[in-house]
């Protein structure tokens, strides 16, 4: 039996799966440059990254985009696994603005003007981490329902 996204889950799946795919259907486009650009912004936060071709790694980024995007689209996976997904990558690209000069005021976490692109990202870990937590919820929720949970309509629940 498929499980349905909840109602309230939807809309931040569809608006944060629709964006990341798009972006990663525009880096299988990249020409040399924008894989160049892509790449050495990346090894300046992940090092081990230069182990990597520019085009490469351009197509790896492109394809976990497209791949987190599509979870996050589909109706059939489990809003636990795509919120998984989607907390991992975002938590990736806010690792990037934090370790990338430039992008925060000295001694803050505000972004430049410059970091604005990047910190834009941590919308999408709390998008992340609310799916998660709504999974969580919904679990003990179900058991509730059924009668199996003993804490009925409490919210959270570890049991």
């Amino acid at each position: 039996m498929m499980q349905v996204p909840e109602p309230r889950d939807v809309p931040p799946r569809l608006v944060t799966g629709a964006f990341i795919l798009n972006s990663g259907l525009s880096k299988l486009k990249a020409d040399e440059a924008m894989a160049q650009g892509l790449h050495g912004m990346a090894c300046g936060a992940y090092p081990f990254l230069r182990k990597l071709e520019a085009e490469r790694f351009t197509r790896l980024l492109a394809w976990t985009e497209i791949t987190v995007g599509g979870a996050l689209l589909a109706p059939f996976v489990p809003t636990p696994v795509a919120g998984l997904a989607l907390t991992g990558f975002s938590g990736g690209l806010l690792g990037l603005y934090l370790r990338t000069p430039g992008m925060r005021e000295p001694g803050s976490a505000r972004p430049t003007q410059d970091g604005i692109v990047l910190a834009k990202d941590s919308w999408m870990l709390g998008i992340g981490l609310g799916l998660l937590a709504s999974g969580a919820r919904w679990g003990c929720a179900a058991k509730s329902r059924r009668g199996r949970g003993r804490g009925r309509g409490r919210g959270w629940c570890c049991h």
